[in-house]
C-alpha cells in the first residue's frame, strides 16, 4: 500500500499531513560532479522537495540507442535527492516543454508522417512506449514506499496548450503504462493555462496540477489561485501547483490562498550543454534559448545564492512551525483588513483546523505601510508578505494578533521574522517589539527577528535564547583575464558524405538529428534576379558564387534572397546548424511546429512576379451577385470586425508563390475551397503547384486598416544536390581530438563564412569559467571535457530567451577548450578581440 496519499485536505506522506516546498533541479542540465551540492543546497534552502524532468531525447540518443551512464545516470541522481532527504516529483514526460530540444520528443519522430506526436495514436504510443519501458522502472523502483524519495509522478505536460484530438484516451494510455509498470504514487497532470480537463482529460487516476505565471505584482493573484483551489477540491484533491514565479512574496499568496504543493520553476538554474536548447518560445517567434538556463531563481546557474535563498528559508520555517496546521489549513472567507498601500484585490486567509487563522498582507507598493487587522494597525514593509497569526489558541494563552511571520515556537516562546517593528496581541495585551528586539508577556517570551537572522536560526532554548548559524561568506568576484593567444587548427573538421538529392532533403533524414549539413549544387541564374527560399530552418549560411550572403534564420518563413549581380552558371553551398527543435507547438513559423524537421527545405528561382492585388471579388455583408470587383482588402461597410472573404484567379504554369504583404493580424487563406489556413505577418506566403487556382483570403473587415498588396512569384526548384553532415558526435568527436596548429594572437578577422578551430588554454581553476567574447558577426561553438558545453553570438542575431547569451560556462575540472568560431555577413567585420575568462560571480 502507498504510504502518499492526496484527498481534499492535502497531500499526505505516512499519515502526517504536509505542505510542501519544491525546487525545480535539473540532472541534465549540470555537470554529474556538481549533482550532490546542488542537491543538499537545495535542502538547506528548507525545500523539502525537488521536482525533475526526464528528457526522452536526451536518453534515446538515436532510435533504439539508449544512455543511463555518467552525466545521464538519472537513477543515481534520485538516490543522491533520496540521501541529501528531498522528496522527488519526477516528469518524464514523453513530452516536457521545459526549453527543451524538441520538448524532449525525438527529432526523428518527424520523418514518420503518418505518426502524430502527443495524440491518442498507435505509431506514437508505440514510440512512447519504448522510452516509459526504459525510465519507468527506474522510477518504480525509487518510488515512496519502495526505497526511494519519489513522490508523485507527472504524465505529459501542459497538454491544455496543445491541439490533442483525444486527450482521455491519450491520458489513459499513459496512465495505464505506469500502472502496468508498478507506479503506485499519485499520477499527476498539470494545466499551463488552467484549463484542467485540457491537461488531464479528467481520466480516474490523473489528478490535476495548475501552473501559475502571474505578474508578481498583480492585485489579483489570490482571486485566481482561490478559485482553482475550489474547483479542485470539487474533484477531492488539494490544489497543487507545479509551476509558478520564483519570487517568495508571491508563494506567500499561493499558500494562503490554499496550495499545498508550491513549486516554483527553476529556483535552482543550470546550462543548457551542446545542441539541447529549444528553438521559439513565449509567444515571440523564432527566438533561441540561451546556453545559460536561469530565469532569476535563488540559486544561479553557477551555483551562487541570491538575496531569494534568505527568503527560502524564511518560509521554509514557517511552513515547518505551523506543520500540520498549516497543511490542513482551508481558504478563510472572513478576514477584517485594510491597508494604505497596494494589495491584493481579495484579502488571503487560512483557517487553522484547531482555531484562529493565518492571514497574507501582501504589499504590492515601495514605501512603508499600515495595514489594520482585526481592527488593530500594524507596520507591513513594502514589497513583504507577511503571514499574521489571528486568534491562535496557544497553550496557556490566546494569540490575538502577531504582525509578522512565526519561524520557530516552544511552550513559552514565540519567535518572529520582520523588517519592520511588530504588533502582538497576546492574551488581550499588546505590545510592539522592535526588530532584533524581545519582550516577556503573559510568561510567554516574544522575540523578532531580522529575516537575514531568521535565515540563520538553528534552534531555540527554553529560556527564549536563539542559536543562529554563522553567515556564509560569498566568494570574492574574480577579475576576469583576457586571452590573448590561441592555437588555431590547420585542418577543418571532416565530413560524412550524405548522397546525391534531387531536392534538399531534411537534415533527420540524413541521420542528423543534433548538428549540421552541408548542401551544394551548381545551378544557372541567368536571367535570375531573386531567389525564394522556403521551410529552411534553423540557421542557415548560405553563398553564391562563393559570396556569403546574410544568415538565415528564419524558421521556415520565405526568405527573398538578391542574386541580381550573379550570372551564369553558380555555385551555391548552403551550411544548416541545428539550433534547437521546437519545445513549443507555434504555427505562425513552419518550423517552430512540434515535430517539423530541419534543413534547407527548398530553394526556387523567381522567374517572374506579378502584382495581383486587383481584381478580387467580394462576398460577404451585402455585396450580392454578381459580385462587386474590388482591390484586396478595398471593400467598404458600416460592419467593423465582420469576416469577409476576397477571391480572385491566378495562373502560373510553373510552382508559384503567392505572397501577401502588409498582414498585421492573421487571415484565413483556402486555396481552390480547400481547408483554410492561415497566414500570419511572420510568414505571409501560400505556396502553389502549377496551374489556374482560386484563392479565397478571410479576414474581419478593417476599414481604417492597413491595406494588403498581393503577388504570384512564378518558381521554379533549384535541383541536384550533393549533402555531407557533421552531427554533434562528429563535431565533438574531433573537438576534442588534436591535430597540427599555428600559435595566433587576437585580434583575429574572419570573412563571412570563415570557420576557425581555436584551441583555448585554461589555467586550473575549482570553480570553472565563464568565457566571453569581446567579438563583432561571430557565432562560436565551445567543447570542453569531452562535451559540447554551447554556443553563443556575437553581432547581428536572433532574440535570445532564457539567462546570460553571451557566456559560455566551462565547469570545473572539464580540460580543455576548443572553440569553433564563424564568421557571419553584418554591419561589421567578423572579428574576435579577445576572449575573457571571468569566474562564478561575474
Amino acid at each position: 500500500m502507498t504510504t502518499i496519499h492526496v484527498d481534499g485536505q492535502g497531500v499526505w506522506i505516512d499519515g502526517r499531513p504536509r505542505t510542501l516546498l519544491c525546487a525545480s533541479l535539473f540532472y541534465f542540465r549540470l555537470p554529474r560532479e556538481q549533482w550532490r551540492a546542488r542537491l543538499e543546497q537545495v535542502r538547506a534552502s528548507g525545500y523539502t522537495c525537488v521536482d525533475v524532468y526526464l528528457p526522452w531525447n536526451f536518453h534515446e540518443l538515436a532510435p533504439g540507442r539508449w544512455s543511463f551512464r555518467g552525466r545521464w545516470d538519472v537513477a543515481a541522481f534520485l538516490d543522491l535527492a533520496q540521501e541529501a532527504g528531498l522528496y522527488v516529483i519526477a516528469r518524464p514526460g514523453p513530452y516536457i516543454c521545459s526549453e527543451w530540444d524538441g520538448g524532449a520528443l525525438p527529432a526523428w519522430l518527424g520523418l514518420d508522417p503518418e505518426l502524430k506526436v502527443r495524440q491518442n495514436e498507435p505509431r506514437y504510443l508505440e514510440q512512447v512506449t519504448a522510452w516509459f519501458d526504459q525510465v519507468l522502472p527506474l522510477l518504480a523502483e525509487r518510488q515512496y514506499g519502495a526505497g526511494g524519495s519519489v513522490i508523485m509522478v507527472q504524465l505529459e505536460n501542459e497538454l491544455d496548450f496543445f491541439d490533442c484530438a483525444d486527450r482521455p484516451g491519450y491520458l489513459t494510455a499513459l496512465r495505464d503504462t505506469a500502472l502496468r509498470h508498478g507506479i503506485t504514487v499519485p499520477l499527476i497532470a498539470c494545466s499551463g493555462q488552467g484549463d484542467l480537463a485540457g491537461a488531464t482529460g479528467d481520466v480516474d487516476g490523473v489528478v490535476p496540477a495548475c501552473n501559475f505565471y502571474p505578474d508578481d505584482d498583480s492585485p489579483d493573484i489570490e482571486a485566481e489561485v482561490r478559485r482553482y483551489a475550489a474547483l479542485v477540491a470539487e474533484r477531492g484533491v488539494p490544489l497543487l501547483v507545479t509551476e509558478t514565479n520564483r519570487r517568495h512574496r508571491t508563494l506567500r499568496r499561493l499558500l494562503a490562498s490554499g496550495a499545498k504543493l508550491i513549486a516554483p520553476y527553476l529556483q535552482s538554474s543550470g546550462w543548457n550543454f551542446g545542441y539541447t536548447p529549444s528553438s521559439g518560445n513565449w509567444g515571440r517567434p523564432g527566438n533561441l534559448m540561451s546556453h545559460g538556463y536561469d530565469f532569476g531563481g535563488y540559486v544561479t546557474s553557477t551555483g551562487l545564492e541570491r538575496p531569494e535563498y534568505a527568503e527560502a528559508q524564511v518560509l521554509a520555517r514557517v511552513v515547518e512551525t505551523w506543520g500540520p496546521q498549516l497543511a490542513l489549513a482551508t481558504p478563510s472567507l472572513h478576514t477584517e483588513l485594510s491597508c494604505d498601500f497596494p494589495t491584493g484585490s481579495v484579502p488571503a486567509a487560512l483557517d487553522l483546523p484547531e482555531g484562529g487563522r493565518l492571514v497574507a498582507v501582501p504589499h504590492l507598493g515601495t514605501e512603508p505601510g499600515t495595514a489594520v487587522v482585526q481592527g488593530v494597525p500594524v507596520a507591513v514593509a513594502p514589497g513583504s508578505c507577511p503571514l499574521m497569526a489571528v486568534d491562535v489558541p496557544l497553550a496557556e494563552a490566546t494569540l490575538e494578533l502577531a504582525s509578522a511571520d512565526l519561524v520557530a515556537r516552544t511552550d513559552r516562546v514565540l519567535v518572529f521574522s520582520s523588517d519592520v517593528p511588530v504588533t502582538v496581541v497576546l492574551d488581550g495585551t499588546r505590545t510592539e517589539i522592535p526588530v532584533s528586539g524581545r519582550e516577556t508577556v503573559a510568561g510567554t517570551t516574544l522575540v523578532v527577528l531580522s529575516p537575514a537572522e531568521a535565515a540563520r536560526l538553528r534552534s531555540v532554548d527554553g529560556d527564549g535564547t536563539v542559536r543562529l548559524a554563522e553567515p556564509s561568506e560569498k566568494p570574492a568576484a574574480r577579475q576576469p583575464a583576457a586571452v590573448r593567444e590561441v592555437r588555431r587548427r590547420s585542418e577543418a573538421a571532416p565530413e560524412q558524405p550524405a548522397g546525391q538529392h534531387e531536392l534538399p532533403p531534411a537534415l533527420e533524414s540524413l541521420g542528423v538529428y543534433r548538428g549540421r549539413g552541408a548542401y551544394r549544387t551548381t545551378t544557372d541564374l541567368t536571367g535570375v534576379d531573386e531567389l525564394l527560399l522556403t521551410d529552411a530552418a534553423d540557421i542557415v549560411d548560405l553563398s553564391v558564387a562563393g559570396r556569403a550572403l546574410a544568415t538565415v534564420a528564419g524558421f521556415g518563413a520565405a526568405r527573398r534572397i538578391d542574386v541580381r549581380d550573379v550570372t551564369g552558371a553558380a555555385a551555391i553551398e548552403a551550411v544548416v546548424e541545428i539550433w534547437g527543435h521546437a519545445n513549443f507547438d507555434d504555427a505562425r513559423l513552419p518550423a517552430l511546429c512540434l515535430g517539423a524537421l530541419r534543413g534547407l527545405g527548398t530553394l526556387w528561382k523567381v522567374r517572374d512576379t506579378t502584382d495581383v492585388s486587383a481584381l478580387w471579388t467580394v462576398h460577404g455583408h451585402w455585396a450580392g451577385t454578381p459580385a462587386p470587383i474590388r482591390v484586396l482588402v478595398g471593400w467598404s461597410s458600416t460592419r467593423v470586425a465582420a469576416p469577409l472573404t476576397y477571391t480572385r484567379t491566378v495562373h502560373s504554369p510553373t510552382p508559384s508563390a503567392l505572397h501577401l504583404r502588409g498582414v498585421v493580424e492573421p487571415l484565413r487563406v483556402s486555396v481552390d475551397d480547400g481547408e483554410p489556413e492561415t497566414v500570419h505577418a511572420e510568414n505571409p506566403w501560400v505556396l502553389l503547384t502549377a496551374g489556374t487556382h482560386r484563392i479565397s483570403a478571410t479576414l474581419p473587415h478593417h476599414p481604417s486598416g492597413l491595406g494588403l498588396r498581393a503577388e504570384l512569384l512564378a518558381l521554379d526548384a533549384v535541383r541536384d544536390w550533393s549533402c555531407a553532415v557533421q552531427d554533434d558526435e562528429l563535431l565533438t568527436a574531433f573537438a576534442v581530438g588534436s591535430g597540427r596548429t599555428e600559435e595566433v594572437r587576437f585580434p583575429l578577422a574572419l570573412k563571412p563564412g570563415e570557420e576557425a578551430w581555436l584551441d583555448v588554454d585554461l589555467p586550473a581553476s575549482p570553480d570553472g569559467f565563464l568565457v566571453r567574447l569581446d567579438a563583432t558577426q561571430v557565432r562560436v561553438t565551445g567543447w570542453a571535457g569531452g562535451e559540447c558545453v554551447g554556443r553563443v553570438w556575437a553581432g547581428d542575431r536572433p532574440d535570445f530567451s532564457g539567462g546570460d547569451p553571451d557566456a559560455l560556462w566551462v565547469p570545473p575540472n572539464w580540460p580543455g577548450l576548443t572553440l569553433l568560431a564563424q564568421g557571419i555577413e553584418g554591419r561589421e567585420t567578423p572579428e574576435i578581440r579577445t576572449l575573457w575568462l571571468g569566474g562564478p560571480t561575474d
